[in-house]
C-alpha cells in the first residue's frame, strides 16, 4: 500500500496529520478524532497566546522600565555684558519641587518668562521612571496628589516627556493662565497614571 504524503494546514481552523485526520479514508476511529481535536486546540491556543503576548508587550512596554533616556537641554541665555537691562533677562514666574506618586520622581520645575515674552517650563535635576506614552502636563490645581485630580481639574499637555533623566525645556502655549495652572504632572497617558507632581509657587 502506498503511504500517504503528510499534509499540513497551520491555519486557525485545523492542523491535519494523515494518520489522525478523522475525515480521511482509513483514518482511525474516535480515538484518532480525539487526538486530532486536542492538537487542533493546542495550535489555536498557542496562536492566541502569542497574540496576547504581543498586545501585552505593546501596551506595557516593560523594556522601557530598564532603559533610561537622558537629555541635557540648555537654557536659553540672555545677552551678557554691559548695557543689558533687566527686561532682557529671563524672569522666574513660578517654581516647585517634584514629589513622588506612582513612580519615584525628583527634580525641580520652573516657569520662566523669556525676554521675547515666551514662557518656558524647565525641568532640572529631573529623574523619574521611563514608560509608554509619558507626557508633561500643566494641571489646573495647586497640587495633584493622585490621578483623579489631574483628570478632574483639567490640564494642558506640553508634549511627550523628552527623557526620564536630565534637564529639559517645554514651551507653554500663549494665553495660558498661570494663576490657574499651578502644578506640573508627569503623566502616563496610556494607563492614566500620575508618576509625580510639582506644585508651583511664585518667586
Amino acid at each position: 500500500m502506498k503511504e500517504a504524503t503528510p499534509r499540513w494546514n497551520l491555519s486557525y481552523e485545523a492542523c491535519w496529520i494523515p494518520a489522525l485526520d478523522p475525515e480521511r479514508p482509513g483514518a482511525g476511529g474516535n480515538g484518532s478524532q480525539e487526538v486530532y481535536l486536542i492538537l487542533r486546540f493546542k495550535v489555536i491556543g498557542g496562536l492566541a497566546a502569542a497574540v496576547v503576548l504581543v498586545v501585552a508587550w505593546y501596551l506595557f512596554r516593560p523594556e522601557l522600565l530598564l532603559i533610561d533616556r537622558t537629555v541635557s537641554e540648555g537654557f536659553p541665555e540672555a545677552p551678557s555684558g554691559q548695557g543689558v537691562d533687566e527686561p532682557s533677562r529671563p524672569r522666574t514666574l513660578a517654581a516647585g519641587r517634584f514629589h513622588s506618586l506612582a513612580h519615584e520622581t525628583n527634580g525641580v520645575a520652573t516657569i520662566y518668562r523669556l525676554p521675547e515674552g515666551q514662557r518656558l517650563l524647565r525641568l532640572t535635576e529631573f529623574e523619574t521612571s521611563n514608560g509608554p506614552d509619558v507626557r508633561v502636563y500643566l494641571v489646573a490645581a495647586k497640587d495633584a496628589a493622585d490621578g483623579e485630580t489631574v483628570t478632574r481639574s483639567g490640564f494642558i499637555d506640553l508634549g511627550a516627556m523628552k527623557g526620564n533623566r536630565g534637564d529639559q525645556n517645554y514651551t507653554i502655549p500663549e494665553g495660558t493662565d498661570l494663576s490657574r495652572y499651578r502644578a506640573v504632572s508627569i503623566w502616563c497617558r496610556r494607563f492614566s497614571v500620575n508618576f509625580g507632581t510639582a506644585p508651583l509657587t511664585g518667586p
